[in-house]
């Protein structure tokens, strides 16, 4: 009785300092996240579901709506793909760390100074037509053209390259050796390798770099915001520029229901993935 009553005591000791522990961090997203965010779904239902309504039928939205998908669509597989490649490239390499710091810059380098790089880069009288005239090649009106949408996926990928490959490292940093070694032994060429042996055994990691690449994809504002204004071209206009648009002319009920829509639309997007990663591994 006295060892089951000594058990008891230690149980509620180690809950104690457990939630004294998660206590703080729960505290502050329930104060400044989930509080104001409930505060925004009841907002925008003040009028029904007449909010809703008007953002579903406003052609600004469906324009940001398209513009985002389709960055989303063609910047994640690309910074996927391309960040995999490069860790392949740089693993176990005897420039590892060196190539590291070098893909990492771009994290370092301030918002201000990437906006200044892309003034610099693709202004019409930049480096970046320059070049394309060095080579007898036309001028490409970067910023004020349909140019601009790809000038938005490079400095999406450019900005988050480093941070994916030091993950994707992270990951193969804990595949062992003896497979791959023993794959190779018995015939299988590197793609095999990398099909059959390091592929699979990076699939929690898969799952963590697409989640944390797809919201990444949500954080391009601020470059495009210094560069090209609160209105850019119309193929690099995005939700971001939407929602600030609205909020600076006070239009809180239509930010309302549109953060509510877009909210939805991550859960559901997280819940799918969660789903396609559980059947793969029950599979």
């Amino acid at each position: 009785m006295k060892g089951v009553m000594r058990l008891s005591k230690k149980w509620n000791s180690i809950w104690q300092s457990r939630c004294l522990f998660w206590l703080p961090s729960f505290a502050g997203v329930l104060l400044f996240a989930v509080l104001p965010f409930g505060q925004v779904v009841v907002r925008s239902f003040q009028n029904g579901f007449r909010n809703y309504q008007t953002t579903l039928e406003n052609e600004a939205f469906h324009l940001a709506v398209k513009n985002t998908c389709r960055f989303v669509g063609i910047g994640l597989p690309l910074l996927l793909l391309l960040s995999f490649a490069a860790a392949l490239g740089i693993y176990k390499s005897k420039w590892m760390q060196l190539l590291k710091s070098i893909y990492l810059l771009p994290l370092a380098v301030p918002t201000a100074v990437v906006a200044l790089i892309w003034k610099v880069f693709f202004h019409k009288a930049g480096i970046g037509n320059q070049i394309l005239s060095f080579f007898h090649l036309g001028a490409v009106d970067w910023l004020s053209g349909d140019a601009a949408f790809w000038v938005l996926i490079i400095s999406y990928l450019w900005k988050n390259m480093g941070y994916t490959i030091v993950l994707w490292i992270a990951g193969m940093a804990g595949i062992p050796e003896s497979i791959t070694e023993a794959a190779r032994v018995d015939g299988a060429t590197e793609w095999q390798c990398v099909r059959y042996m390091i592929l699979p055994q990076l699939k929690p990691v898969f799952f963590t770099i697409t989640m944390l690449s797809f919201l990444n994809s949500f954080k391009v504002f601020r470059e495009a915001y210094l560069v090209a204004g609160a209105y850019p071209h119309k193929s690099m206009y995005l939700l971001q520029h939407l929602f600030n648009n609205w909020f600076t002319n006070l239009d809180i009920d239509k930010m309302s229901s549109a953060a509510v829509l877009l909210a939805v639309f991550f859960s559901l997007c997280s819940l799918t993935l969660q789903k396609m990663w559980e059947k793969e591994e029950v599979a």
